[in-house]
């Protein structure tokens, strides 16, 4: 039997409690995007991977994400059963929540599976307060 990969390892231990997060140097508005082409999860109905592409867009207020850091959040996703919907609120609220962003917008685009293409966006000006 193969050992645990220390990348194997960093994700399975990964607490998104711990994400770690850098001071905004900036006080001026500016919005950062980030694309992650890779996401990945299970259907927990049937177990076949889900596959999509994650924009998110932010304009930071005091804090930052480090990159790295959010990849093995993303990545933490990968043996998880939970749905298109589940998993695009979870990532918003637990981005929104550490960051407390001006403002934060996700898209999450699902590769098409069973001819059923799935975009779900979240964002903080569209939401009731």
């Amino acid at each position: 039997m193969s050992e645990i990969r220390y990348g194997e390892k960093e994700i399975l231990e990964f607490n998104p409690e711990n994400m770690e997060i850098w001071p905004n140097k900036h006080k001026k508005n500016y919005l950062i995007k980030i694309t992650l082409p890779e996401f990945m999860c299970k259907c927990p109905r049937s177990g076949y991977p889900d596959f999509a592409t994650v924009y998110l867009e932010y304009t930071p207020d005091e804090w930052v994400v480090e990159l790295k850091a959010l990849k093995l959040y993303i990545n933490s996703f990968m043996n998880r059963y939970i749905s298109h919907e589940d998993s695009a609120n979870e990532i918003f609220d637990t981005l929104y929540n550490k960051l407390k962003p001006k403002y934060m917008k996700i898209t999450m685009d699902f590769n098409p599976r069973g001819n059923v293409h799935t975009v779900i966006e979240i964002d903080s000006d569209k939401i009731e307060k």
